[in-house]
């Protein structure tokens, strides 16, 4: 009979299928002949010690066991070609998820996307980077597979709270993904697998009737005795239906200030801001692993830091081992940072957002926005980063200690960032309140991470797109909007997730309480 067995052993010997039998074997008092299969079922990485050690738990098959393989198939999903319709904006995670789901229940997703399929936004994320060109449709955070395309595919969620992750994972994996992400402790996919596994979704929803618009943007909602009717496109083309599931991503402002002006109601969100910070990769691995040469069996390491600054939490958001920063913004006029990893996690930096975290009061400046204050708070920040980095792409950087000194950089080295970088004072982007929270918690990390204070840590700004800066409020059990009949609030943009696996299940549930509206 097969035994579940929880051990720790050495980098070397985890990733040596043979090496593994052997110990095994030793600890379970049995020959290496005896085990027929090893099934990794998780894996973590222990770093407390000088000496690493990797968790793993196994399913040992002797022989004789029947080895019961994990085999992962896509649902029984329907033909939909003649089902009721249901309006889903967005083709991020969330609304690609929700589409899916529709499918499976026998109701016919039209998913309406402002942006290029995964292959044509290729051509304008270059145009951002080499011609600092912003297209408002096709950029790093709209197009098919949303912001999560070419921001690292991290599958890790805190909360489990949300809804059944493991269901979420096993559909990836269906679809393409590593089976690793079932074992991994923080799951991860690479922004170069990304793209071909959003195209499979994509095509597994029109093959079973489902329809799929590109460069499609919603302009109004169409709204009649506080019930949906559908959606105009910006070609003045009406879809009609009475069931719209908002799945727009945190970055679509259109979508919050159309319902803003149609009085739907929505309310300013606090959300986090700050900096993205860049380190040589080999530092960090030498602060997280404690050795001057991680080796061959390690990964490029993580790290993962909150600290409390005058009554404010700040802390590393969205870390990306191995990484590149990328040019995010949505619109001319403005800078935006993020970042993300190739699936080998293989380039020479590693980045991280270092946001600090934001109250309604900040926004009392922008209070005669009402429910769009936070959005226009985001927005000055962003446009002034544009300013000051001579109305480019370029960024404004500063080296991390002179930053905390208040130093302009003599020198600024070449970083990840495609676009180039202008040495500027950081403090010029940000609230006065935000410089000085910033300037004391970096000094708070160097205390954490000896070696993490350090003048070759280059910061960029800003990052300022955490999370939505709005949220569209929803009933608790029906998940319609408080105000709208057929209309569902869903994911980041909504303010109900924060990553690709949350935006995943709530698209999900956004879709199962639509399919049971319609019974």
């Amino acid at each position: 009979m097969p035994k579940e067995l929880l051990i720790q052993v050495a980098p070397e010997i985890a990733s040596n299928e043979e090496m593994l039998k052997v110990h095994v074997s030793k600890l379970l008092h049995v020959s290496v002949s005896e085990i027929q299969h090893l099934t990794i079922l998780k894996r973590s990485i222990d770093a407390r010690q000088r000496a690493i050690k990797i968790n793993l738990k196994l399913l040992v098959f002797y022989q004789g066991d029947e080895v019961q393989l994990d085999k992962i198939t896509l649902p029984e999903y329907k033909d939909v070609s003649n089902a009721a319709e249901v309006i889903v904006v967005g083709a991020g995670p969330a609304g690609l998820f929700a589409a899916l789901q529709l499918v499976e229940l026998g109701l016919r997703p039209i998913v309406i996307e402002r942006g290029k399929d995964v292959r044509g936004r290729r051509r304008d994320l270059k145009a951002i980077n080499r011609d600092h060109i912003v297209d408002e449709d096709s950029n790093y955070c709209f197009g098919e597979g949303g912001a999560g395309t070419y921001s690292d595919g991290k599958l890790y969620t805190r909360s489990k709270k949300r809804g059944d992750v493991d269901r979420i994972l096993r559909l990836l994996v269906a679809f393409g993904a590593t089976p690793d992400i079932l074992v991994e402790a923080h799951p991860h996919i690479g922004t170069n697998k990304l793209p071909q596994i959003i195209q499979d979704i994509r095509e597994k929803i029109i093959e079973h009737g489902g329809k799929v618009l590109f460069e499609t943007r919603v302009s109004d909602i169409l709204i009649k005795n506080n019930e949906v009717q559908g959606i105009v496109t910006q070609h003045n083309d009406v879809i009609e239906a009475k069931k719209i599931i908002l799945a727009t991503g945190h970055s679509a402002r259109d979508i919050f200030e159309l319902l803003d002006r149609k009085k739907v109601l929505i309310e300013a969100k606090p959300f986090a801001l700050g900096v993205r910070a860049e380190h040589p990769q080999s530092l960090i691995d030498s602060i997280q692993y404690s050795c001057d040469f991680r080796g061959e069996f390690l990964p490029p390491a993580p790290y993962s830091i909150v600290k409390q600054v005058n009554g404010r939490g700040m802390y590393s958001f969205c870390m990306c081992p191995g990484g590149v920063i990328a040019p995010c913004a949505t619109s001319p006029g403005e800078v935006v940072t993020n970042g993300w990893s190739p699936s080998k996690r293989d380039q020479a930096t590693a980045n991280s957002g270092i946001v600090v975290e934001l109250k309604l009061e900040d926004f009392k400046p922008f209070a005669k926005f009402g429910a769009l204050a936070g959005m226009e708070f985001q927005k000055a920040i962003e446009q002034k980063a544009w300013h000051l980095a001579g109305e480019t792409q370029k960024v404004p950087a500063q080296r991390l200690v002179d930053f905390t000194q208040s130093k302009v950089s003599a020198t600024i080295p070449k970083t990840s960032y495609v676009p180039g970088t202008t040495s500027v004072e950081l403090g010029q982007v940000f609230p006065g309140f935000l410089t000085q929270i910033m300037r004391e918690g970096f000094v708070q990390f160097g205390k954490s991470m000896r070696g993490y204070y350090t003048n070759d840590a280059i910061l960029h700004a800003p990052e300022s797109r955490t999370s939505s800066p709005v949220r569209i409020p929803r009933d608790h059990e029906t998940l319609e909007h408080l105000q709208i009949k057929g209309l569902y609030p869903c994911g980041e943009g909504a303010g109900y997730a924060g990553g690709i696996i949350s935006a995943a299940i709530d698209g999900e549930k956004c879709a199962i309480k639509c399919a049971e509206s319609l019974k």
